[in-house]
């Protein structure tokens, strides 16, 4: 079973906001592949399905962005899956918008919701997709996280979305890891 994590914050005052890039990601691959995240344990919400032949688990964590790890450690657990069966998508600063680029490990970087899930499996051994977001020119962090893309913008971010979902449904396919980052990053 492969676990794909998107991040995020809940309540509808954060969606569509920038932080929630791994939400709408791990929406947009839900949908792509008609599994509906309807499951709230664990706090969490998510879904189970196939695709691509492999079975799949979806998860949002319903904790907040800084508490990320305290619901996918506990996932982990009760459905016996590897730390190299589980991938997040988040938001980066660092990167341009509508860019994507996967890691196999690495620290948190700065974001406090790997740097959650890195405390609670007790490893940086995890892949991940960051989704570029591009880094303020106007605003504060704060502010800029957590506001909407503008319509400028929302192209970009929809590419990138595209192209994160691709690496994800190629991940599940059992690509290997080396091969996604030649081929995506």
């Amino acid at each position: 079973m492969k676990m794909i994590v998107g991040l995020g914050n809940i309540g509808p005052q954060y969606n569509g906001t920038r932080h929630n890039t791994g939400f709408m990601v791990v929406d947009a691959f839900a949908q792509a592949h008609q599994l509906t995240l309807d499951t709230r344990k664990f706090d969490a919400r998510f879904g189970t399905g196939m695709v691509n032949g492999e079975k799949v688990l979806v998860v949002k964590p319903t904790t907040f962005m800084n508490e990320s790890g305290r619901a996918v450690h506990p996932l982990m657990d009760y459905f016996k899956i590897d730390l190299d069966d589980v991938i997040v998508v988040h938001d980066d600063m660092d990167l341009p918008l509508g860019r994507i680029r996967l890691r196999d490990h690495g620290s948190a970087g700065g974001h406090n919701g790997i740097k959650s899930i890195i405390a609670h499996v007790g490893s940086q051994d995890f892949a991940r997709i960051r989704v570029g977001i591009a880094h303020p020119q106007q605003h504060t962090v704060v502010d800029y996280v957590l506001g909407r893309f503008t319509a400028e913008q929302q192209p970009l971010f929809n590419q990138a979305s595209d192209h994160a979902v691709a690496a994800l449904d190629d991940w599940v396919a059992g690509t290997e890891f080396p091969q996604l980052m030649n081929r995506y990053n």
